[in-house]
């Protein structure tokens, strides 16, 4: 039986390039906690996809010689291909510019046009095509020229003098805002980010711009020829394309999906999801998100990873290196999701050749290993004292920890959980010392409990390692002789310790993790 819906997005990426190493890290968190609760037993629906429309894409289009449309199709597969490359496991990928996202757009804005919250108006003030986004005078900074350029981006911005524009009446909603935010202090993840919107909100709302009439490159909207659906105003709504919002017999798959518990997005759009994105569900009654968790930026030597910098890594960089379950476990356990994090070579190495080569690869290729050698390839039967034993202890104190990092989305914690698992099993191998064990004629069952418990100890920690790195731990279930580690449905129950059946074939098969050095890898 499900537990229910569990329903996760993450920002609809904007589609001027190909996906670098912090569009992976929102996207891998994402399938991380998707593929943990598809095991825990919920119904889930995990929805991505790539954000088409706006100037930017008609002008960059036009100077490539392309169409938008043909400059999208250009651009589009290089998302299903990175993520096929991650082995992320969405269930849909929404593009802007696909008929039944018209559908849904044009379906919600005429909703809010015909509820009066909407009005048209003559927008003065300053944009960023770049950016997508409109800017307020005093948000803007001064280049060395004495240009005004974006706070964001630090491009010139374009003066939007007099543009006729529909605006949604976002600024009435400051008071409902507020009290939405103190009646849900969930809704914004983490703290710090609750913190920033809630002074922004307090500082005053200005009615949004929701269309635009300068060029034709979005989705037009029906009731006034003319004009088409600003960017934001469009991306949006995808989160509801991708949970059934546009089916024309609906049923009831939306309204059992909507709210979602999470959208994933990065800080720099927090404003949008936390303000407009709300503002705009209030407004079509309609319930709100349970969370919108803004994670940090990754950070190379102090600055924040980008193209135009030229330090934003494509994932495949490294996933040449380290593989893709190891590219996976990295950004997962070593950067605190929520807050800035510092990355580089070396301590991608580290964490490797530390947590994979050593302690878990380690344990599975010695133990794999030594039942060979002991049991001629063969699960041993364990003996009436083998349940009793440190490794147990651990074991079945393990689901109530790791699914309590999980629902805070703290998957530092949940790896650090797994691995304190692991590096006990390689000091358990220590103290018990199998090969004197094998000595000696009267002690083959305590040896046999020996391997035994290291063995169900694998076979446990391949489950919950499973949401990090899927093809490792469905590699190590097939070297214990089991079955689909992706049929798993109640990972409490799976894990519950003595269920690795006596007399399963153990295959050793290569080095998990072979061991890396860091003076013959490229520089991050």
């Amino acid at each position: 039986m499900s537990k229910g819906t569990f329903s996760v997005t993450t920002p609809i990426y904007y589609i001027n390039a190909a996906p670098h190493l912090g569009t992976a890290y929102t996207t891998v968190a994402a399938d991380t906690i998707c593929r943990y609760q598809r095991m825990n037993g919920y119904d889930v629906a995990f929805v991505t996809g790539t954000d088409e429309h706006g100037q930017k894409i008609a002008e960059t289009a036009e100077k490539n010689g392309m169409t938008p449309q043909q400059w999208c199709d250009s651009l589009a597969p290089a998302f299903k291909e990175a993520w096929e490359l991650l082995d992320i496991n969405y269930t849909d990928f929404v593009r802007t510019t696909e008929e039944r996202q018209t559908r849904t757009v044009q379906d919600f804005w005429c909703g809010l046009y015909d509820a009066g919250w909407l009005y048209k108006g003559a927008y003065e003030g300053w944009y960023c095509v770049h950016e997508e986004t409109y800017y307020a005078e005093s948000d803007l900074e001064k280049n060395d020229e004495g240009e005004f350029v974006c706070p964001d981006c630090k491009r010139p911005v374009r003066r939007a003098a007099g543009e006729e524009n529909w605006f949604f009446k976002l600024s009435e909603f400051q008071d409902r805002l507020l009290a939405f935010y103190e009646e849900h202090p969930d809704f914004i993840r983490p703290a710090s980010r609750k913190n920033e919107i809630v002074s922004f909100v307090k500082g005053g709302l200005q009615d949004l711009s929701i269309s635009r009439s300068s060029f034709d490159w979005g989705i037009p909207l029906p009731f006034d020829e003319g004009h088409v659906c600003y960017v934001w105003a469009d991306a949006l709504l995808a989160y509801f394309t991708g949970m059934g919002y546009d089916q024309i017999e609906r049923g009831d798959e939306f309204e059992r999906r909507w709210p979602i518990q999470y959208h994933f997005v990065g800080k720099d759009i927090t404003r949008f999801h936390c303000v407009i994105w709300p503002a705009m569900l209030m407004a079509a009654g309609m319930p709100v998100a349970h969370t919108v968790f803004g994670h940090g930026f990754l950070l190379t030597k102090g600055e924040k990873m980008s193209k135009s910098k030229g330090n934003g890594l494509m994932p495949a960089d490294l996933v040449k290196v380290f593989g893709v379950d190891a590219y996976r476990y990295y950004f997962m356990s070593d950067v605190q999701f929520g807050h800035d994090g510092s990355i580089s070579m070396e301590r991608m190495v580290q964490v490797y050749n530390a947590d994979l080569a050593n302690t878990w690869g380690n344990l599975v290729s010695r133990v794999t290993n030594m039942t060979t050698k002991y049991f001629e390839g063969a699960v041993p039967a364990a003996s009436a004292g083998a349940e009793s034993n440190p490794l147990r202890e651990i074991a079945d104190a393990l689901y109530a920890e790791y699914d309590a990092c999980m629902a805070e989305v703290d998957f530092t914690g949940a790896a650090a959980a797994v691995q304190k698992l692991a590096g006990r099993v390689n000091l358990y191998v220590e103290e018990s010392a199998p090969w004197a064990l094998a000595k000696d004629p009267e002690k083959a069952d305590e040896l046999a409990a020996v391997i035994y418990n290291c063995l169900e100890a694998i076979r446990i920690i391949a489950l919950y390692m499973a949401p990090f790195m899927p093809n490792t731990s469905a590699d190590v279930f097939g070297r214990l002789g089991l079955g689909d580690i992706a049929e798993v449905t109640d990972i409490e129950a799976a894990t519950a310790w003595g269920q690795l059946p006596a007399g399963n074939p153990i295959e050793i098969g290569d080095p998990l993790f072979p061991r890396l050095d860091v003076d013959n890898l490229p520089e991050l």
